[in-house]
């Protein structure tokens, strides 16, 4: 699905698995966001080749957190595909997977602040709630939030999971929700399009989500 010149999104349909959205940043150097479970990146890859991008022509690798239906895909890329994640993030998953299955070491660490990839500049906002150390990636040029799983349309991520927080989840959505944002691309589910629907998103949140993340 192109979402708009230089983004195409890999958006997940299929009900009876779980996988996460991924999103390719098709410029001068190309990035993937979130490349899914291993065991489904297929999707992936033929999304990719629709677009004449294949796995080696992807240079960076972004994950915005560390669980496995986000991750996993990792395992795909070899060098010189780079790979880049938050470290407390990747340390917290690392603990918690234990022997369960393997991660590979970030080439580098995501910190929030500018991150620039190519010829893109991007900010990267540290995002805890749905796990400890989550980011998400914004594209002012572009307008573009990539969420990860910190907030859906009209929806949020569960904070029920090992290192969730409703707390945290409430302030990193409040934080969000101050950015100029026309593309709102989620991790699962539809995309909110539009600069009055992804607002219109955020007060839906609010008003009907809020309440149980203060419980």
């Amino acid at each position: 699905m192109k979402i708009f010149d230089g983004c195409e999104g890999f958006l997940w349909r299929h009900y009876q698995e779980n996988n996460c959205n991924a999103y390719l940043i098709d410029g001068d150097k190309r990035s993937l966001i979130d490349p899914g479970h291993a065991h489904l990146f297929q999707h992936v890859q033929d999304g990719m080749e629709n677009v004449g991008v294949g796995i080696e022509d992807v240079d960076v690798v972004i994950v915005t957190h560390g669980h496995p239906d986000h991750l996993e895909g990792i395992r795909r890329f070899g060098k010189p595909t780079l790979f880049a994640m938050n470290e407390d993030e990747y340390a917290f998953i690392c603990k918690l997977a234990g022997n369960y299955f393997r991660i590979p070491e970030p080439d580098f660490f995501l910190t929030a602040g500018d991150l620039t990839i190519g010829s893109e500049l991007f900010q990267v906002f540290k995002t805890p709630g749905h796990t400890p150390a989550s980011i998400c990636l914004y594209w002012p040029a572009k307008k573009a939030l990539f969420a990860g799983d910190v907030v859906f349309n009209q929806g949020i991520g569960r904070t029920d999971l090992p290192g969730g927080s409703g707390e945290m989840l409430k302030e990193s959505i409040e934080q969000l929700s101050t950015l100029d944002v026309d593309y709102l691309l989620t991790g699962h589910g539809e995309p909110v399009i539009g600069k009055d629907a992804v607002r219109a998103n955020f007060k839906v949140i609010r008003e009907q989500w809020f309440p149980y993340l203060t419980r």
